[in-house]
């Protein structure tokens, strides 16, 4: 499991600035799958700064930010388990999260992880590495890297042996017309 920190940094009761709130509270974990921690959630875009409350908690463990909203999470995925295992695994997660769009038997086929959501992401390899796969190609991203998925079938393929740590944003963006 990823060890991260977060800070909340707001105004106090003098209207300084100040940490509010320290720690992870809203995680999810599948042992030999990944973890994840959101970070922060709205449910709004304008972000109002004014609401009180620790934002992360709001909506538990959903895939997809609010409409209208925003998601920040940290995910860490291990290397990839058997395929049939990863398949069960995955399903199992697409029910906990409310999964939006159900893959296809040829997302199913492609990679075990495929989906899609009405989002704009943009994910940042922090730590280790990870495959991008796509429709038609796949793309081996290492720490550094940067994605921007655009509301596209996707899904990831740790084939290496070391956790690969990622920190994401997800906007709520209206529905890709079909092609």
């Amino acid at each position: 499991m990823a060890q991260l920190r977060r800070y909340v940094v707001g105004l106090d009761e003098n209207g300084h600035s100040a940490v509010l709130r320290t720690g992870l509270p809203n995680q999810q974990e599948q042992p030999g799958f990944f973890w994840r921690g959101t970070l922060w959630k709205t449910r709004e875009t304008p972000v109002d700064n004014d609401i009180d409350g620790d934002r992360s908690l709001d909506g538990g463990a959903a895939r997809s930010p609010f409409p209208g909203g925003m998601l920040v999470r940290a995910l860490e995925l291990w290397p990839d388990p058997e395929p049939g295992t990863h398949q069960k695994m995955f399903a199992d997660v697409n029910i906990l999260v409310g999964q939006r769009h159900e893959p296809t038997d040829a997302d199913r086929r492609r990679g075990p992880t495929m989906h899609r959501t009405d989002t704009l992401d943009v994910i940042h390899v922090v730590r280790g590495e990870i495959h991008l796969v796509l429709d038609d190609e796949d793309v081996h991203l290492k720490a550094s890297d940067t994605v921007i998925i655009q509301g596209t079938n996707h899904g990831w393929s740790n084939r290496s042996d070391a956790p690969c740590l990622m920190l994401g944003t997800m906007i709520d963006a209206l529905p890709r017309e079909a092609r």
